[in-house]
């Protein structure tokens, strides 16, 4: 918004009186971009930023939910006669310290990653998007389309890219039909995004069983494996596949549009007050949809990751509970997208634990799932805040 210039106040006049007896200038004077909150580069502000009293206290309130997290998960392996500090060992032996256990982390934290900023675009306009599931795997299934009709004639990096833009395409169309019922129809997006993942699971169901079912595949319902070269290419150094680089260069992408941009300040703004926002004049019908869009196109891209990175051909489940754990690492993060990054990571370290717990502690491969509960329970029973901030 623009402010006016006002030129001094005249000699004798009383500025408490509000005597100025100077005059307006019409030439408008910038002020601060809405998108860019205080005017102020982010580097500056960055060094500027020092940690208060409340930020110190709720980062040891974290800090004591993990732990608390991991005494109660210590003290259920501890019944079935398991040390839990060897336990823990082995975990971080497994998935930090080991160069090929952190790979596997980083290939699991992708697609989480990318499902879980699916979750936080929408939730800065208010709207609870519990499609994240249905958008992945439809976004898979595109990309698979995508790459069936390519076959050998188009591999490498321009399948990959066109496989890309299948799949968010496909993602922002699942996510939008949830929109569309939201304007036109009044239907609660986390009904209809939440229905749609069981739609989008049968979509998948009935082509790897029916048109695209391979005929080399022995009956299974799988698909045809596509080319070795249109797999994502594999990070040396990481031991893991290109897909974290995607999923980084997205979070990038959306902290940069959500912080920094006039459509990311007005995406707050609906989602702190939807009818002050259509007040003020913004076109909330119009972010309402983006939203959801974009929201839509990243779950496809996260699905086009597992896709061609580690499945290779469509088959029934395809990542499976991607969705839905994407969805609890935004809310973990309270929908901040660095947070979410590291909320992304974490659920992927337990992930890939559960294998190590099965080998190492001769665990079942479902307690994974009580301390990944446990860690949600414990961090989300902080006093919540608003979805905006």
């Amino acid at each position: 918004m623009s402010a006016p210039i006002v030129t001094p106040a005249a000699p004798g006049a009383d500025p408490a009186k509000g005597e100025t007896n100077g005059r307006v200038d019409s030439k408008p004077r910038p002020g601060p971009d809405p998108g860019t909150p205080g005017g102020g580069g982010m580097v500056e502000r960055a060094l500027a930023w020092r940690p208060t009293k409340r930020h110190l206290k709720g980062a040891a309130r974290i800090v004591l939910a993990y732990l608390a997290a991991l005494v109660i998960f210590g003290a259920f392996v501890s019944l079935r006669h398991i040390n839990p500090l060897s336990m823990y060992r082995s975990i971080w032996d497994s998935t930090i310290t080991n160069r090929y256990g952190f790979g596997q982390v980083l290939e699991k934290t992708a697609p989480f990653l990318l499902a879980a900023l699916a979750v936080t675009v929408p939730a800065k306009a208010g709207l609870i998007n519990i499609g994240g599931e249905g958008q992945l795997v439809i976004g898979a299934t595109a990309a698979g389309g995508v790459g069936l009709a390519l076959g050998t004639h188009v591999t490498g990096l321009p399948a990959i890219f066109l496989m890309a833009i299948a799949a968010m395409a496909a993602g922002a169309a699942w996510a939008g039909l949830a929109a569309v019922l939201k304007l036109a129809g009044n239907v609660s997006e986390a009904i209809s995004t939440l229905l749609l993942n069981y739609v989008g699971a049968d979509v998948l169901s009935y082509l790897v069983y029916g048109p695209w079912k391979s005929k080399a595949g022995n009956g299974q319902p799988i698909s045809t494996p596509m080319p070795h070269k249109d797999f994502l290419p594999v990070i040396g150094i990481l031991k893991a596949h290109a897909g974290i680089v995607i999923a980084l260069v997205a979070l990038v992408v959306v902290a940069w549009a959500l912080n920094r941009t006039k459509w990311g300040f007005a995406l707050r703004v609906v989602g702190g007050n939807p009818e002050a926002a259509r007040r003020a004049g913004l076109a909330v019908a119009g972010l309402t949809l983006s939203a959801m869009l974009v929201g839509g196109a990243l779950a496809g891209l996260g699905g086009m990751v597992q896709y061609t990175s580690l499945e290779g051909q469509l088959v029934p489940g395809l990542a499976a509970t991607f969705g839905y754990l994407g969805f609890l690492a935004s809310w973990l993060a309270r929908h901040k997208p660095m947070q979410v990054a590291l909320a992304a990571l974490l659920l992927g370290i337990i992930a890939v634990a559960g294998d190590s717990l099965e080998l190492s502690s001769h665990l079942p491969g479902g307690a994974v799932d009580v301390l990944m509960a446990l860690v949600l329970l414990a961090v989300l029973s902080k006093k919540p805040t608003a979805v905006t901030a």
